[in-house]
């Protein structure tokens, strides 16, 4: 056990308590200064500055691309120095590329701003996850994202309509504002978090890497969630063009994003912890996947104000079900052993479908703009989300959801041994 980090069952209760109250506030400013900025980055340079929805998706997939595709490396730097150390330079550097963007008057320095933040973000994503994981109980991790579903509708409330008002002034306000939210993170990560454990053993980082990568059902799970990403990073994109587009206004951003809060902030927490009684996570995903599918694929069939604010609606039920599902399956199927390894490795799914939906987000977009095929978009997204549903619930047949109390590592069963 590396000197640096201690084991989560040999931590007193107060600093067990405060480590879960850091990682809070780092969950409510992470996505508030997240979404304070980067919904603007599409109407800045998009709407405001007239640069096209392509180049600006191709940014944005390079920073997803960036940010998940180092997360395997961090993730399991983590298993062997801890994830706190990761965690707090990680914000350092994130807020260190916000502020570039502040100055980011050319493509290149947006983009080197951009890739900057990623970098940042894959240093505290997967360690953040893993210590997450290492402070909470099996019985009560579900709840905990639930929890922390509702900390960051408030911060994700708070930080757009933040940036709805500094852009009125300046879009470099919006920047600095973003980037200070991640310095407060530092601040709370390196005086409450203790120097938890990711994993329950020293295996290296190595062998952490190929027990990730040859878990087939982890793999496949992560296949399949690709497409729910993909999906799911159109509403901070492709959403919030439509919106400005129909409502005329730039101010459309804050009210989809006070949809959004709104139900995320009254169902986020009660809604998952009652379908928990009918559906396992896995089946929550799905279900929560198709409901994006059809928050994005019904802007298609709308023309107005209402019309958008009810696709928004759809899509925000859809988000509470599935993004605290999809943590506790990733959870269940991480092994204890490399838990940093499998985070990270988990964060390629995100590359990947995160990645293809900013970049054809925007392709498509831009297509269905030019080419007078504006449901071009909606239903490429409906389809790719459904696809990706349809394939989660069939993966249910693959393993149960159930835990070992031995390892706390999701048990492969039979095909009969339905979850």
């Amino acid at each position: 056990m590396p000197a640096a980090t201690v084991d989560p069952t040999a931590i007193m209760p107060a600093a067990h308590r405060r480590g879960l109250f850091a990682l809070l506030v780092s969950i409510f400013f992470s996505w508030g200064g997240f979404f304070l900025v980067i919904p603007l980055v599409s109407v800045h340079y998009v709407d405001q500055l007239g640069w096209t929805a392509a180049s600006i998706g191709f940014a944005l997939a390079v920073r997803q691309l960036i940010q998940q595709g180092l997360g395997a490396f961090f993730g399991s730097l983590s298993d062997r120095i801890g994830p706190k150390p990761l965690i707090a330079s990680g914000m350092l550097v994130r807020a260190a590329g916000f502020a570039g963007m502040a100055f980011a008057d050319t493509y290149p320095v947006l983009l080197g701003s951009l890739i900057l933040a990623a970098i940042g973000g894959s240093f505290f994503d997967s360690p953040k996850a893993a210590a997450i994981a290492a402070l909470t109980a099996p019985a009560e991790r579900q709840r905990f994202y639930a929890l922390s579903g509702v900390v960051a509708g408030v911060g994700t409330t708070l930080g757009t309509q933040a940036g709805a008002f500094l852009i009125r002034a300046d879009f470099a306000a919006v920047c600095l504002t973003g980037a200070a939210c991640y310095v407060i993170i530092f601040v709370a990560i390196a005086l409450l978090l203790p120097p938890v454990r990711s994993a329950t053993v020293d295996i290296g980082s190595a062998r952490g890497l190929k027990m990730a990568l040859t878990d087939w059902t982890f793999l496949a799970f992560l296949l399949l969630q690709a497409g729910y990403w993909f999906a799911w990073v159109q509403f901070a994109l492709t959403m919030t063009l439509a919106a400005i587009s129909v409502a005329g206004s730039d101010s459309a951003v804050a009210w989809i994003y006070g949809v959004n809060s709104v139900i995320t902030l009254s169902l986020g927490y009660l809604l998952p912890r009652y379908m928990e009684r009918w559906q396992t996570p896995l089946a929550m995903l799905a279900s929560g996947t198709v409901l994006i599918a059809l928050g994005l694929g019904a802007v298609s069939l709308t023309a107005g104000v209402a019309g958008i604010l009810a696709c928004a609606a759809i899509y925000s039920l859809g988000s509470v079900l599935a993004t605290p599902a999809q943590q506790t399956v990733t959870a269940y199927l991480a092994d204890p052993a490399a838990r940093g390894s499998y985070f990270g490795v988990a964060s390629l799914s995100l590359a990947i479908g995160g990645g293809a939906g900013n970049y054809l987000g925007g392709v498509l977009y831009d297509a269905g703009q030019h080419h007078n095929l504006p449901a071009l978009p909606w239903l490429t997204f409906l389809a790719v989300g459904l696809a990706s549903a349809a394939g989660l619930w069939l993966l249910r047949a693959r393993f149960s959801e159930s835990r070992e109390p031995e390892t706390g590592h999701a048990t492969v069963t039979a095909a009969a041994q339905q979850s």
